[in-house]
């Protein structure tokens, strides 16, 4: 399985602390938030990973290298400035993901969702929804009796974890281009799926 870190972001909201480092690489434990992401995919069998990077994108290499530390192969897509967004990162990175599924991970989120658990067993996606945190009381997505996501009714918040068939990206053209509406897209024509995760979870 391959799988997607998104870690081009500035974190401005994090202040001091992202000044001179990619809010990604804060460490928690003595670990960045990032390299705790590579370390679980990997025990999950992700063994091809695909990172874009933009602000500070030397660091990145710098502490996680090609990989090997995981027994993984790491691919850095590098975006300029400003960077290309979540769905033009993912178009830019297409030729690594593709075909197929792959796993699709915001690098600053702090969670322990397994991400083994995420599989494409329908539809052209599946998304990790979690209960709306106080900064995002609105939610993102609804999810409905039979698994699917819908555009109404209650809603919760996309984790920024997922499972997406490159099919959904394919054509587009590169350049800056947000992600929801390639979803919205999806969940029109009823392709895409979500589960509920009340674990540990943290942006």
């Amino acid at each position: 399985m391959k799988a997607m870190i998104l870690a081009a972001g500035r974190g401005t909201r994090m202040g001091a602390l992202t000044e001179q480092r990619p809010k990604p690489l804060l460490e928690l434990d003595r670990e960045s938030l990032i390299e705790r992401h590579v370390r679980r995919l990997a025990a999950a069998g992700v063994d091809e990973i695909v990172i874009n990077v933009s602000y500070e994108a030397a660091q990145f290499e710098a502490a996680l290298g090609d990989g090997g530390r995981w027994r993984v192969k790491i691919r850095y897509s590098l975006e300029g400035d400003p960077p290309l967004e979540t769905g033009g990162g993912i178009v830019q990175a297409l030729p690594w993901l593709a075909p197929g599924p792959f796993l699709l991970v915001n690098a600053d989120v702090l969670t322990d969702f397994d991400f083994g658990e995420l599989e494409l067993t329908a539809g052209r996606g599946s998304l990790v929804l979690v209960p709306n945190p106080p900064h995002h009381c609105d939610g993102d997505f609804g999810l409905g009796a039979d698994s699917r996501l819908t555009a109404s009714g209650p809603k919760l918040t996309f984790a920024g974890i997922s499972v997406l068939d490159s099919s959904l990206f394919t054509g587009l053209a590169p350049g800056r281009r947000a992600l929801k509406p390639i979803l919205d897209a999806a969940i029109a024509e009823r392709t895409l799926f979500g589960r509920r995760y009340d674990g540990l979870w943290l942006d």
